[in-house]
Protein backbone atom coordinates (compact mmCIF):
# COMPACT_ATOMS: atom_id res chain seq x y z
CA UNK A 1 0.00 0.00 0.00
CA UNK A 2 1.25 3.57 -0.59
CA UNK A 3 0.28 6.98 1.27
CA UNK A 4 1.18 9.69 -0.17
CA UNK A 5 0.87 13.40 0.74
CA UNK A 6 1.76 16.88 -0.59
CA UNK A 7 2.31 19.59 1.65
CA UNK A 8 2.93 23.52 1.72
CA UNK A 9 5.47 25.59 3.76
CA UNK A 10 6.82 22.56 5.81
CA UNK A 11 10.82 21.87 6.68
CA UNK A 12 11.22 18.46 5.14
CA UNK A 13 13.63 17.93 7.64
CA UNK A 14 11.46 18.41 10.59
CA UNK A 15 8.73 16.16 8.90
CA UNK A 16 11.74 14.08 8.48
CA UNK A 17 11.67 13.44 12.21
CA UNK A 18 8.10 13.59 12.89
CA UNK A 19 7.31 10.58 10.82
CA UNK A 20 9.87 9.05 12.44
CA UNK A 21 8.80 8.92 15.82
CA UNK A 22 5.51 8.46 15.12
CA UNK A 23 6.34 4.96 12.92
CA UNK A 24 8.47 3.81 16.20
CA UNK A 25 5.45 4.89 18.24
CA UNK A 26 3.42 2.20 16.65
CA UNK A 27 5.98 -0.50 17.57
CA UNK A 28 8.56 -0.39 15.02
CA UNK A 29 12.43 -0.22 14.97
CA UNK A 30 14.31 1.83 12.79
CA UNK A 31 16.22 0.91 9.43
CA UNK A 32 18.25 2.90 7.61
CA UNK A 33 18.10 6.61 7.80
CA UNK A 34 19.19 8.66 5.06
CA UNK A 35 18.70 12.80 4.72
CA UNK A 36 20.46 14.63 1.62
CA UNK A 37 20.30 18.50 1.05
CA UNK A 38 20.84 20.12 -2.41
CA UNK A 39 21.06 23.65 -3.38
CA UNK A 40 18.81 25.38 -6.04
CA UNK A 41 20.31 27.05 -8.76
CA UNK A 42 21.02 30.40 -7.82
CA UNK A 43 22.02 28.82 -4.04
CA UNK A 44 19.24 31.07 -2.51
CA UNK A 45 17.74 27.75 -1.36
CA UNK A 46 17.92 24.32 -1.05
CA UNK A 47 15.38 20.79 -1.23
CA UNK A 48 16.33 18.26 0.90
CA UNK A 49 15.66 14.61 0.26
CA UNK A 50 15.05 11.91 2.87
CA UNK A 51 14.59 7.94 3.20
CA UNK A 52 13.84 5.95 6.25
CA UNK A 53 12.97 2.47 6.47
CA UNK A 54 11.10 0.47 9.72
CA UNK A 55 11.05 -3.11 9.98
CA UNK A 56 8.74 -5.32 12.74
CA UNK A 57 9.17 -8.79 13.50
CA UNK A 58 8.00 -11.49 11.35
CA UNK A 59 5.58 -14.06 12.16
CA UNK A 60 6.28 -16.91 14.54
CA UNK A 61 9.24 -15.18 16.00
CA UNK A 62 10.99 -14.94 11.99
CA UNK A 63 13.72 -12.17 11.46
CA UNK A 64 12.88 -8.33 11.26
CA UNK A 65 11.48 -7.52 7.54
CA UNK A 66 11.37 -4.60 6.38
CA UNK A 67 7.59 -3.02 6.75
CA UNK A 68 7.80 0.73 5.69
CA UNK A 69 9.73 2.68 3.50
CA UNK A 70 9.34 6.49 4.07
CA UNK A 71 10.14 9.02 0.69
CA UNK A 72 10.48 12.82 1.32
CA UNK A 73 11.71 15.81 -0.99
CA UNK A 74 10.79 19.14 -0.69
CA UNK A 75 12.03 22.38 0.43
CA UNK A 76 10.76 24.84 3.20
CA UNK A 77 9.80 27.36 0.87
CA UNK A 78 7.85 25.62 -1.06
CA UNK A 79 5.98 22.19 -1.46
CA UNK A 80 7.47 19.35 0.26
CA UNK A 81 5.80 15.65 -0.72
CA UNK A 82 5.85 12.45 1.23
CA UNK A 83 5.37 8.49 -0.19
CA UNK A 84 5.28 5.65 2.49
CA UNK A 85 5.27 2.39 1.10
CA UNK A 86 3.52 0.01 3.25
CA UNK A 87 3.75 -3.86 3.83
CA UNK A 88 0.55 -4.44 5.34
CA UNK A 89 1.11 -7.90 6.23
CA UNK A 90 3.65 -6.40 8.87
CA UNK A 91 2.33 -2.89 9.41
CA UNK A 92 -0.97 -3.89 10.04
CA UNK A 93 -3.95 -1.57 9.09
CA UNK A 94 -4.82 -1.05 12.22
CA UNK A 95 -1.69 0.69 12.53
CA UNK A 96 -1.56 2.54 9.53
CA UNK A 97 -5.06 4.11 10.31
CA UNK A 98 -3.12 5.48 13.94
CA UNK A 99 -0.31 6.76 11.85
CA UNK A 100 -2.20 8.37 8.98
CA UNK A 101 -4.34 10.01 11.96
CA UNK A 102 -1.50 11.44 13.89
CA UNK A 103 -0.10 13.05 10.38
CA UNK A 104 -2.98 14.43 9.98
CA UNK A 105 -3.60 16.27 13.56
CA UNK A 106 0.17 17.42 13.18
CA UNK A 107 0.34 18.65 9.33
CA UNK A 108 -3.42 18.43 8.26
CA UNK A 109 -3.73 22.59 8.45
CA UNK A 110 -0.17 22.32 5.89
CA UNK A 111 -1.53 19.46 3.68
CA UNK A 112 -2.46 20.37 -0.21
CA UNK A 113 -5.67 18.58 -1.03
Amino acid sequence: MQVKKTYQNINPEMLYDEVQDLVLKQGATLGERKLETYSLPGGSSHVSRATITFKMQGREGKAEKECIRIHIIGSAVSETKMMLDIDEKLFLPANVSVLEEDLDFIFGSYEIK
